[in-house]
């Protein structure tokens, strides 16, 4: 059985950043404290969440130096180190393991995509080339292709290939993987709505949004489920489901950013082509935020 990198909520954490657009370490470093004070199990820096597509090569190595420095082994850091380039994400993957990285985040190629064959030998060339272990991130609705379970399960024989990020929302499929790789290939929800249904499929916990306003709240549905207390993880799933709605009324990261920045934290905004939240859509956050306690 390969060794699980975090069991519970990590947090997709978001990258702060300063009216001229450049990073706001400070705040990185405030966020990521704030994180594991309130029981963030894992964190996940330089992902969908975080805007590592518009980051530059030297923000994103530099983020996730931060990250590791600033967390100091309190809880595992894993690194967003995906890319449509295999050789580019490679180049991520040496860099992350050099800056103290506990593990690599790897999304399917996106925009050129692949055959099975191709992401096959996409991902295991990734696992090749650094001895870190590796998390797979399934995202059809932004990469526009997915993992198959045959796919899966040649994946899993890579002793560097460890788990994956499911957020393509198929539990046939999700299903049929975890059948077919049992503990060669671990389960981490990749959507907020679907934590408990992914743990009941012997998930080992979610990479959350949600936790960057919540990081509690997530923490206890993932610890009630392994405590056996399955009717409160039940509820604490089903409550959240107003806040996870908005929190997805526009693209990712444009609604949890604005929800941070209510909380106090001056987050600032998304680099574009991400846009500002809407009027709407803001009150629509304000009003579950509120609902939630959270304001």
């Amino acid at each position: 059985m390969k060794k699980t990198v975090f069991t519970g909520a990590g947090v997709a954490i978001v990258t702060p950043m300063n009216a001229d657009g450049s990073i706001n370490y400070d705040l990185l470093g405030t966020l990521i404290d704030y994180q594991i004070d309130n029981g963030t199990d894992a964190i996940v820096i330089c992902g969908t969440t975080g805007e590592s597509s518009t980051m530059t090569d030297d923000e994103h190595i530099e983020c996730i130096r931060f990250a590791v420095e600033k967390v100091a082994h309190r809880v595992p850091v894993i690194a967003g180190a995906g890319s449509n380039d295999t050789a580019y994400a490679c180049m991520l993957t040496k860099e992350a393991k050099q800056a103290g990285a506990d593990a690599v985040l790897q999304v399917t190629p996106y925009y050129n995509k692949t055959s099975q064959r191709g992401v096959v030998k996409h991902f295991m060339t990734i696992a090749d080339c650094e001895d870190i272990p590796n998390i797979l991130y399934n995202v059809p609705s932004r990469t526009g292709m997915t993992i198959k379970p045959a796919s899966y399960l040649e994946l899993s024989k890579h002793p560097n290939i460890v788990a994956t990020k499911e957020a393509s929302g198929n539990f046939s499929d999700i299903a049929e993987t975890a059948a077919l790789c049992g503990e060669e290939l671990q389960l981490y929800s990749g959507n907020d709505d679907q934590v408990v249904p992914m743990l009941a499929l012997g998930g080992k916990g979610v990479i959350s949004v949600l936790s960057n306003v919540a990081p509690k709240m997530v923490h206890d549905m993932v610890a009630s489920f392994f405590a056996g207390d399955m009717e409160t993880s039940r509820r604490i799933q089903l409550e959240s489901m107003p806040l996870v709605k908005a929190l997805f009324s526009d693209v990712n990261p444009i609604p949890v950013k604005a929800a941070v920045k209510l909380m106090g934290f001056p987050v600032g905004g998304c680099r574009l082509p991400l846009a500002e939240l809407g009027t709407a859509q803001l009150e629509q956050l304000k009003k579950a935020m509120k609902d939630s306690g959270i304001l």
